[in-house]
Parts: structure tokens; C-alpha cells; sequence
């Protein structure tokens, strides 16, 4: 069809005429190379997209041809709307993208301008669902300052170039996560949203703790609910009998409770917890994932879960070392970042060089009472001297003009251990051993200063030595020994990800779920919710 631009189409008052002026519309709409530039379909583009560099770019590079308003864009419009009408099951704000009004907005075209409003408005909610469902929905700084990672972001001209040369349906089904921990959510949150819409976790448990060997109301209500979770069979028992006991178990092993079968206040308050709130941990991490979406995490890796507590090493996918770890109190500046970065040395025998923060802020005013305070650790002035404390008047510094550091030299005492893991970043963040060691046994293990501490430094040391040496254990021990603080580099930098996942899927596809030890995805939903994001209950 020769490229006129000057379509006209008739204009019907009724629905059924609408429908069919769109027909008219599409059918005799400019195919091919596209409009020319002084067409009205062409001007419509210009103006519609004048402000946004990207599209009006876009249509510029092709001489304003349509991508999806003509007959021919049939399937490119079908994927979309495919995809925008199950933005909701993403966790994503789907009334950003409007769907309805598009669908109306197309099905009122009369004129080429308003074929080209709709061709830019397409294309505008196409770049804001790709955008959103590829790297997120929200700006995580914006969120929490605690949340410092690194955000790839689409850039919309090459997103827009890409998708017109493809497959419509196969390139809007490649735009979410990869990971398979997605899609586990993804079918979690469908899960969740049918439970919470039909009741099906039943009533709460009233009683505030129930033991082996308990009968009566409450052990029903446990009971059922264990049943609709999945951790028991159906049962007609009104004893907290073995089977019981042992769902119990279960759940805690997915919960992060101690597992020892009792219904405690702490393992009733998880079991209690609504299906929706869980939705909303399911949809934080995805949104999370989002985040990550395009972070080569290593064939080697490791990933530091903070609200589950540990550090893990991952080898082609697969968990090769984990131990239990300790990460940043719930206050202030406390709070364990999140971020990713290169492993890339230990120090065997460290020094503790305390940071400036901890320094003004806890032993200052120590010294200042008592010059003596603290006597395990060194006061050092600029040239590397200890200096003699009775020969300094503390008092006269403040947090600001404080000209010391202060440092604790290798012992079995030391405040990092025998081992710290370096990956250096701007937060003076680490990996590194303890001699706190009666912290691991706890259930919630938020007491640092916002390091991780790992219950297991010596192995997880040999797991990493592991991979340039036929003997990790001695060449450990060989520094260890001399008492002298010694770096050994890492023949090849291993990824850190310091991540937090309150909900994350096992390799068998069950959804654990941790405790918001910081608040972070509580305010990361409402975030989304601020978006648009709702939780779609009607769904189920």
C-alpha cells in the first residue's frame, strides 16, 4: 500500500461503529516504511512524544513509522496487553500502565492525530512495564539509605530498537528475572493471593503456647492451620501429638525458629501471620530480584542473607559451604547495607582498626572519664604511636577534633577474631571471625556494628583457599601461626551479594520466610503500594 498519510476514517456515534472505524482504521493505516515526516500521523508522533527524548528518537529513526497501530502490529499489541494485564501477579503497579484506558483510547481513534496519541501512549506504557518488570518498580536509596545497590536500568531507546525487530510475545516473556527464584515466587504470590481471598488458612490460635501432649480448641486451630500451609496431612487429631510435632519442626526449619517442635510465642506469632502479609514479603522479593536483574552474581559467589543469618558459598548454583552469621543491629547507622562487590583478600591475624564512627562515638567519652578505659586497645596519633594515655587530656576533644585512632592489635581477643574477609567498599564493610561466640546460638542475631560476623571463619577460609591451593588448611595455618597479621589475595576475586530475602524458595520450591529484622521490605510494599501496587486478592 502506497504511504499517503492521509487516511480518514468515518466517524460512527455508536460502540459498534467505534469498533468498526478502529477496523477501518487499522486496515488502511500507512504499512511498511512507515508515514512521512510532514504527515499528520507523523506530526501526531512528534507532539505526542516531544518530551520524552527516547520515543520521539525512536520514531525519528524510522521515519515515523507506527509499531503498533496499524493491522499488522496486531501481535505486538496482543503481548503487550498480555503482559499488562498480568502486571499484578508481578507485583507491579499495574495502574501505571493503564491498560484500560489504552484499550479505549484505541478503540477512539478516529483521526490520525489521535492513531498517533495512541501509537505514543503504547509506547510509553510498553517502556514503563519494561522498565519496571526488568530492574523495578521503585528507587531503592529512596526507599532506605541502607538499601546501596547498584540499579541497571533498560535504556528505553534500544528496549524500544530491540523490541520492534523481534518476536512481540518471546521478547516480553524474556523481560523479567531469569532466575528460577523468580518464577517461584511468582507462583507463590498466586498461591498466597488464592489463600488469603478464600480464608483458607482458617481461624488464628489463641492460645499463647502450646507443648507435645496439649489437647483441646487451640491444638485444632494449630492444627488446620499446619494443614492449609502444607507441613500436615489431613488430620481429625485433637492432640499435639508426634505428627503434629513434627510439622511444627517443619515449619520453624522454614521459619528461622529453633526447631524444637514447640509451639512457642515466637513460632505461634509466625504461624498467625495472614497470607497477605506473606503476599507482601513475596512481592518485596521480587521486587528485590528486579533490582538484581542483569548483576552477574559468579559462578562463584557468595551470598550474605541478612535476615536469615548466613553466609553462604555458591558454586555453579549449587551451596558448596554455609554458616551461621551476625549481622548489624536494628539502630541508626548500625543496620547492614546492601550491596554487591569483589572478595578479593583475607587478613590472617588482623588488627582492628576502629572505625572513626565507633571511635567518638563509644570510646571517647571512656576516655574522657577514665583515661585507663578500655586498656585492651591502643590509642595511636598520626605517625603510628601508641601514645601515652596519662600524658593526654581527653577532655579537650570532641567527636570532630579527636586527633587519634584507636586500634586492637592481633590476640584471641581481638574484636575481629584471627580472620577478616576483605571486599573494599566505601561502607568499611567486612567479613570476619569472632570472639563472641555464644551470639550464633541466639535465634535473631542482629548485634554488630554492621559487619558480619561468620560462625565458621576457619572453614569458610578453606573454602575459599580451596580453589588455589591442594592444601587450604595448612597454608591457613601456616600464617595463623606466626601470630603476625598477614594478607593472602584471592587468586581469583569471588562476588560478594549482601542481600536480604524475607521470603526465598528452597531448591525443592518451598518459600521460606525470615522476620524484617530492619523494617526494609515493610517500607519497600509501601513503596510499591504508593506506586499502584495492590495485592489483587480478587484474583483468587
Amino acid at each position: 500500500m502506497r504511504n499517503t498519510g492521509r487516511t480518514r476514517t468515518k466517524v460512527l456515534p455508536t460502540r459498534a461503529g467505534a469498533a468498526l472505524a478502529l477496523m477501518l482504521a487499522l486496515a488502511l493505516a500507512p504499512q511498511g516504511a512507515g508515514a512521512t515526516a510532514f504527515s499528520p500521523f507523523a506530526q501526531g508522533v512528534a507532539e505526542a512524544a516531544g518530551a520524552e527524548a527516547a520515543i520521539a528518537a525512536f520514531y525519528r529513526t524510522r521515519n515515523y513509522a507506527p509499531l503498533w497501530t496499524t493491522a499488522a502490529d496486531a501481535p505486538r499489541r496482543a503481548a503487550l496487553f498480555a503482559a499488562l494485564d498480568r502486571a499484578q501477579s508481578h507485583g507491579l503497579p499495574a495502574a501505571r500502565y493503564d491498560a484500560a484506558g489504552l484499550r479505549t483510547q484505541i478503540a477512539a481513534i478516529r483521526t490520525e492525530r489521535d492513531r498517533a496519541r495512541a501509537e505514543v501512549a503504547l509506547s510509553r506504557a510498553f517502556l514503563a512495564y519494561a522498565t519496571d518488570v526488568a530492574s523495578g518498580a521503585t528507587e531503592p536509596r529512596k526507599i532506605d539509605a541502607g538499601i546501596v545497590r547498584e540499579i541497571i536500568r533498560p535504556d528505553p531507546a534500544v528496549t524500544l530498537a530491540a523490541f520492534a525487530s523481534s518476536d512481540p510475545a518471546a521478547f516480553v516473556r524474556a523481560l523479567p528475572p531469569a532466575a528460577p527464584e523468580y518464577a517461584q515466587l511468582m507462583k507463590a504470590g498466586l498461591d498466597l493471593r488464592r489463600a488469603a481471598a478464600s480464608g483458607a488458612w482458617g481461624p488464628r490460635i489463641t492460645a499463647e503456647s502450646l507443648k507435645p501432649g496439649a489437647s483441646g480448641e487451640a491444638v485444632v486451630q494449630l492444627r488446620d492451620r499446619l494443614v492449609a500451609m502444607g507441613y500436615l496431612g489431613r488430620s481429625a487429631t485433637q492432640d499435639f501429638d508426634a505428627s503434629v510435632q513434627k510439622a511444627v519442626q517443619a515449619f520453624q526449619l522454614d521459619h528461622g525458629l529453633t526447631p524444637d517442635g514447640i509451639a512457642g510465642a515466637a513460632t505461634i506469632e509466625e504461624i498467625n501471620r495472614a497470607p497477605e502479609e506473606r503476599l507482601q514479603s513475596v512481592i518485596a522479593a521480587m521486587e528485590r530480584l528486579r533490582w538484581m536483574n542483569g548483576v552477574e552474581l559468579g559462578e562463584r559467589h557468595i551470598w550474605v542473607n541478612l535476615p536469615d543469618f548466613t553466609a553462604r558459598i555458591v558454586d555453579h548454583g549449587k551451596v558448596t559451604f554455609e554458616t551461621v552469621s551476625v549481622v548489624g543491629m536494628n539502630q541508626g547507622d548500625r543496620r547492614t547495607p546492601e550491596f554487591s562487590d569483589q572478595m578479593e583478600y583475607m587478613v590472617i591475624n588482623p588488627t582492628w582498626h576502629v572505625p572513626r564512627s565507633i571511635t567518638v562515638k563509644e570510646y571517647l567519652p571512656m576516655l574522657q572519664k577514665n583515661p585507663n578505659a578500655v586498656g585492651h586497645l591502643n590509642v595511636v596519633d598520626r605517625s603510628g604511636r601508641v601514645v601515652n594515655r596519662g600524658a593526654v587530656n581527653f577532655a579537650q576533644y570532641s567527636a570532630r577534633t579527636f586527633p587519634f585512632e584507636i586500634k586492637q592489635p592481633p590476640s584471641n581477643s581481638n574484636a575481629l577474631g584471627l580472620v577478616k574477609f576483605m571486599f573494599p567498599n566505601q561502607y568499611n564493610i567486612y567479613l570476619h571471625d569472632t570472639p563472641s561466640k555464644s551470639l550464633f546460638e541466639k535465634e535473631i542475631r542482629a548485634f554488630s556494628h554492621g559487619c558480619i560476623r561468620l560462625g565458621k571463619p576457619f572453614d569458610f577460609a578453606y573454602a575459599l583457599l580451596a580453589a588455589q591451593t591442594d592444601d587450604p588448611v595448612g597454608e591457613f595455618k601456616r600464617h595463623l601461626n606466626t601470630g603476625v597479621e598477614t594478607s593472602v589475595s584471592l587468586a581469583e576475586p569471588v562476588p560478594v551479594h549482601l542481600v536480604y530475602y524475607t521470603a526465598w524458595p528452597t531448591p525443592k520450591g518451598r518459600i521460606e520466610f525470615r522476620r524484617d529484622i530492619y523494617g526494609r521490605d515493610a517500607a519497600i510494599f509501601d513503596a510499591l503500594e504508593a506506586a499502584g501496587v495492590a495485592l489483587g486478592l480478587e484474583e483468587g
